[in-house]
């Protein structure tokens, strides 16, 4: 398994399609997994440390997981069938591991509320992943710049997403 990072959450200019990038610790790929509308407003509000009036599902399943006494240890993107991606959920109850299925939109946006450690497999990441190359004089303006005006921009595109997204845009 090889450890990533949130690297970004964006919309996709030709399909006006939320995606997220997972990042390889201390390397140059990146993962790019397409997600729903509302699973990149969770990630977003996770992101933004946004508390909400009442709890959202993401936070209703982090606030069930520790009401179990269980911890979220890690998630791990582990396949790719057809277009879709697939995680798990690694929980720890008490001295046993408990192994979850779920989306990774689902699964980056819990692992962020419980600080889990994102993990994606080998053979994924070996297949999937594309290079990019950061900028030295990129990454410093990165770093210089707070991280809510991007997610600021992101939650007004996905607003804008939602307002004008037709059941038929979905297909079958």
């Amino acid at each position: 398994m090889i450890e990533v990072v949130l690297r970004a959450v964006r919309v996709d200019v030709g399909s006006a399609t939320p995606l997220l990038l997972l990042e390889e610790v201390g390397g140059p790929r990146v993962l790019p997994i397409f997600i729903g509308a509302p699973e990149a407003t969770a990630i977003a509000y996770a992101l933004q440390h946004i508390e909400t009036p009442r709890p959202m599902t993401h936070d209703l399943l982090f606030d069930v997981i520790r009401a179990l006494g269980a911890d979220l240890d890690a998630v791990e993107i582990v396949d790719l069938v057809d277009n879709t991606f697939y995680a798990t959920l690694r929980l720890r109850v008490e001295e046993r591991e408990v192994q979850v299925s779920a989306r990774p939109s689902d699964a980056v946006a819990l692992a962020l509320r419980s600080r889990a450690s994102l993990f994606v497999s080998d053979e994924l990441m070996d297949a999937e992943a594309q290079m990019i190359e950061v900028d030295e004089d990129e990454s410093e303006d990165e770093a210089e710049e707070p991280e809510a005006p991007s997610d600021a921009e992101l939650l007004a595109q996905l607003r804008t997403f939602l307002d004008e997204v037709k059941p038929e845009d979905f297909g079958q």
